[in-house]
């Protein structure tokens, strides 16, 4: 019988925190949850201890599924890796997606096995999990 070797996940894992450990136990679940303010009603990504609009502390949670769409805002193509375990990955395309469904969401994530050549403005996108450790999955972007 042969050795059998695992690689690990090179790159930062993102923490989990009183603020955003929600948003990573849908994740991990390969489900889109998303932080909302009970006062105004506004969404809030990246989640935080408050309302960016509005200041309350007044915060719910809301699954937003596992099948989510949008379409690329704005982007960039990164030619170099600026953090470790990214060296095999370039270029790699970083987008704004803003949700189908909520045009007012924003997500930054990265579009996976897309060329830079064809990515542009207002592609069509679908959420993808990546699962990165046991316990952990990534949301990531492909061309829907």
């Amino acid at each position: 019988m042969g050795e059998t070797t695992k690689v690990g996940y090179e790159k930062p894992i993102p923490l989990k925190t009183q603020d955003n450990h929600p948003y990573w136990d849908g994740a991990d679940k390969h489900e889109l949850v998303l932080q909302k303010c009970k006062s105004c009603n506004e969404y809030a990504q990246p989640p935080g201890p408050s309302c960016t609009k509005c200041g309350s502390t007044d915060l719910c949670w809301e699954s937003q599924g596992s099948t989510v769409l949008g379409k690329v805002y704005s982007y960039v193509v990164s030619y170099r890796p600026f953090l470790p375990g990214f060296q095999n990955d370039c270029p790699l395309i970083i987008a704004v997606v803003e949700l189908e469904h909520l045009p007012q969401v924003k997500i930054i994530g990265n579009v996976l096995n897309c060329s830079p050549d064809d990515i542009q403005v207002g592609l069509p996108v679908k959420m993808i999990w990546e699962d990165i450790t046991e316990d952990r999955a990534m949301p990531q972007w492909v061309q829907a």
